[in-house]
């Protein structure tokens, strides 16, 4: 199926030929929740919680590009909203402080020797490469340490090979949420 359906217009692009992308049922209806929630200025969903979104795959779905795409920005919409939030609450001193902090945990993370920053799985189970995670976290480092450029997206678009007795994915993937946090909050 290649066309919308009388009653439901498409919001991205389909998926091409035998490619699978993002069930469309599932993004819209996460979309229109995020849509209500940002509109009523409820806390249901937040940046985070827009970053960790997850749909099933099918034939006839939305391209994945396409979608998370919209889904940064919608992100950065909501990190915008939380921070000009918390300025108002805390004050703009708490919220550099509150940053600050979390970079000097992430840095400590980046800081550990090659090869041993993360967890490692065990030698017949499958983790990201530790030598392409160590050079985005090289490159991070220098972000956090001298400003060298590094765009939210860029963290976002980090993906790394699958190998045996590799860093543990979700130490990897949590220290990269924790980065994009603090690039929204400070940006």
């Amino acid at each position: 199926m290649t066309e919308a359906t009388p009653d439901r217009a498409l919001l991205f692009p389909l998926a091409e030929g035998r490619e699978k992308g993002y069930d469309r049922e599932a993004v819209d209806d996460f979309l229109a929740r995020a849509r209500g929630t940002f509109e009523q200025g409820q806390a249901a969903l937040d940046a985070r919680a827009v970053r960790e979104a997850a749909f099933p795959l099918r034939r006839g779905g939305y391209q994945i590009a396409a979608v998370d795409a919209a889904l940064g920005r919608i992100e950065d919409a909501f990190a915008e909203r939380e921070r000009e939030r918390a300025i108002a609450s805390s004050g703009a001193e708490a919220w550099v402080d509150r940053a600050r902090g979390e970079a000097q945990v992430i840095l400590d993370r980046m800081s550990r020797a090659r090869g041993e920053r993360f967890d490692r799985v065990g030698p017949l189970a499958y983790g990201y490469a530790a030598d392409e995670v160590d050079l985005v976290t090289d490159r991070l480092t220098r972000y956090f340490e001298s400003g060298d450029p590094v765009t939210v997206e860029q963290v976002r678009a980090a993906a790394f090979r699958p190998v045996r007795g590799g860093y543990r994915e979700e130490q990897v993937d949590a220290l990269l949420d924790a980065v994009v946090d603090v690039m929204l909050a400070v940006r």
